[in-house]
């Protein structure tokens, strides 16, 4: 069932670095991972970073609401910083392999 009380500051402040700090590091992993993988697969690094700049918009959008949407902050903080450290890990062994 659904808290009706009021969020106290904390529980505020906890949800804007969520959704600025952990949204920044989301798309952070999206885009190197983006980018990597454009390359992979025979783009320009160009031409990649385009397209991965031009979607990142939208995914930090997109994180940016879900934060302050999410019922559970401590899922939030979960999702988009795994997310960040995963993509981020798997761009850089990606990149690994390219070399």
């Amino acid at each position: 069932m659904p808290s009706t009380a009021t969020p106290n500051r904390l529980q505020i402040a906890s949800r804007v670095g969520a959704s600025l700090l952990g949204g920044w590091a989301f798309v952070w992993g999206f885009t190197t991972l983006a980018i990597t993988g454009l390359v992979k697969f025979g783009q320009t690094y160009k031409e990649a970073s385009t397209a991965a700049m031009l979607l990142a918009f939208v995914v930090f959008l997109v994180a940016f609401c879900w934060a302050f949407a999410a019922a559970s902050v401590a899922r939030v903080w979960a999702v988009l910083a795994g997310g960040a450290a995963l993509m981020t890990g798997a761009a850089w062994l990606l990149q690994r392999s390219l070399l």
